[in-house]
């Protein structure tokens, strides 16, 4: 099946949706690290995407802390088990590259848990903004040390009960 692709607004700019065969396989956005070259995305179409689009939205309304959507992730086995432990990180929270290398049983891979995680390709979705530096920092981020700060100020607040909109 060939990808197909829509792009969205959002509060950390346009992101670029990709899907094949009704699976989610990608969330990029502008000028992020590792995005793959555009004619990989595929054609405009934006019929598979109703659901990945509404729960954006709910997300960025402060209303949804959880993404309940298809996902094909596509890397190697290392990388999966990295993608996956994100996806247990709680809203509102983060953990260092150290924690989440022991929490998939590498306790010595922190580097290579950090690399997974730049490469990422479902950003958001899969909340690679929720892993932090080891003294708390923000470090490294795809989409760039502002998106990632306002991401985890906008969940830190909302996880608080003060729902607001995302501001940069």
């Amino acid at each position: 099946m060939q990808p197909v692709k829509t792009i969205v607004d959002s509060p950390v700019g346009p992101l670029t949706l990709v899907a094949v065969g009704g699976a989610l396989t990608g969330v990029y956005m502008e000028k992020q690290r590792h995005r793959p070259p555009e004619e990989e995305f595929g054609e405009l179409d934006a019929s598979p995407f109703g659901a990945v689009i509404e729960q954006l939205a709910e997300y960025f309304a402060g209303r949804l802390t959880e993404f309940e959507l298809p996902l094909d992730l596509v890397g190697t086995p290392f990388q999966q088990r990295v993608w996956t432990a994100l996806r247990e990180i709680p809203y509102g929270e983060t953990v260092s590259y150290g924690e989440l290398a022991e929490r998939i049983g590498r306790p010595s891979a922190s580097r290579a848990v950090g690399l997974a995680n730049g490469k990422n390709p479902i950003s958001i979705i899969v909340p690679c903004h929720r892993v932090v530096g080891s003294n708390g920092d923000l470090t490294g981020y795809g989409g760039g040390i502002e998106r990632k700060r306002s991401l985890l100020d906008f969940e830190r607040r909302n996880a608080a009960g003060v729902q607001t909109a995302l501001e940069l």
